[in-house]
């Protein structure tokens, strides 16, 4: 609309020369046909894919031999940190502040979205502690402080975390959506997977910088944990609001717990969390969940009880990191197989089914997923086993 109300005012002017050149952004072909960016993917998912292929890399003791890989990543991290509020008075126009945060895209995009935001603080840390003639330099400190304040400014009253702003609304103006099949699309809540990126950043943050905001930063890692525990489900899972679907949720709430030092033995919650996961694999040894369930809020397998390997990847780490292998590995085993046996020959794995969603009847798909994932859970097994 706005390409076309440029080119309206004047076909030949700068404002409409500028939007023109914007259009490989939201359209472009792929291996399986046309695609075009749609609502958070306006600009695409570069900086969320990014920060994960990071922590993938990482998982995997690669540094070293992809050095000049994550050297790139670095720079695109920092140069996509959003540096300034939006102009003006722009609380009376009901934005939030955006300055320090990081975009599901990049610094184009301009609005600040908590779990990026989060997950970039955390990739920033984590290569402030690596080589700079590897990674090169390392974000500002300033930087990471603007972060910090985004993230501090974004948590609700009950100690989660909202995607885009803080909560404003109550629910009953969900009444009000006038959409047939977008829910809880008028309002911001709470989400796991936000309120797990947020602990995992904080958490690393504070223990590298650790005279920045220490009681608030304490007090909002402790109401997010509280978040996390009141938000299991009697099975042991966590609905996830970004992703299909428990598998997802459950993956962030065990990464949030195990952050803040909570292990199999010493936590109830995550060893219902591994029950709930050891519960839905498949014979083969994977995990696969269909799309229905985020509208169903109800666990459904993939038709055939066919293994996802994402999916898969996200029970692997989940299982691994809650320390479940201590106890027993034999199901780890059999999915790190699985894994194994799925890479095709030139190294790729394949492109399954769409493993992400949103409002709750809507799936977005992240052709990233299927290789980072995957790395990462491979990685991890790599260094438990060599930790044993």
């Amino acid at each position: 609309m706005c390409l076309i109300a440029t080119w309206g005012d004047d076909p030949t002017g700068d404002a409409y020369k500028r939007h023109l050149a914007r259009i490989p952004d939201y359209f472009w072909v792929a291996e399986d046909g046309m695609k075009m960016q749609f609502f958070f993917q306006s600009f695409g998912s570069q900086m969320w894919d990014a920060a994960f292929a990071i922590q993938a890399i990482i998982s995997s003791d690669l540094a070293e031999e992809y050095g000049p890989t994550l050297k790139k990543a670095h720079d695109f991290v920092k140069s996509s940190q959003i540096r300034d509020n939006p102009p003006g008075d722009f609380s009376k126009m009901y934005r939030h502040t955006s300055k320090g945060a990081w975009t599901f895209s990049m610094q184009d995009q301009g609005l600040q979205v908590s779990d990026c935001t989060a997950e970039g603080l955390k990739v920033a840390l984590l290569y402030s502690q690596m080589s700079q003639e590897l990674v090169g330099e390392k974000l500002e400190s300033e930087c990471l402080y603007d972060a910090v304040n985004v993230i501090l400014s974004l948590q609700s009253e009950n100690g989660g975390f909202p995607a885009l702003e803080p909560r404003r609304a109550y629910s009953w103006v969900e009444k009000f959506n006038p959409t047939e099949f977008f829910e809880d699309a008028l309002i911001e809540r709470e989400y796991v997977e936000c309120t797990s990126s947020a602990i995992q950043g904080l958490v690393l943050f504070k223990k590298l910088h650790p005279g920045h905001r220490v009681q608030e930063i304490q007090s909002c890692i402790s109401r997010a944990v509280k978040y996390i525990h009141d938000t299991q489900n009697p099975d042991g899972s966590w609905y996830g609001f970004w992703g299909i679907c428990y598998t997802y949720g459950t993956w962030f709430a065990v990464e949030a717990l195990v952050a803040c030092g909570k292990t199999y033995y010493n936590s109830p919650t995550l060893r219902k969390a591994c029950e709930f996961l050891l519960s839905k694999q498949l014979p083969d040894g994977g995990w696969g969940e269909s799309y229905l369930t985020n509208a169903n809020k109800e666990y459904i397998n993939l038709d055939g009880n066919r293994s996802n390997l994402v999916q898969t990847s996200w029970a692997l780490i989940s299982l691994m990191k809650a320390g479940q292998v201590k106890v027993d590995s034999t199901p780890v085993k059999r999915g790190i197989r699985l894994l194994i046996n799925s890479q095709m020959e030139e190294g790729d794995f394949p492109q399954q089914e769409i493993t992400g969603a949103f409002f709750g009847n809507c799936i977005l798909n992240y052709s990233s997923y299927r290789n980072i994932f995957p790395i990462w859970a491979l990685g991890e097994y790599r260094r438990t086993i060599r930790c044993a």
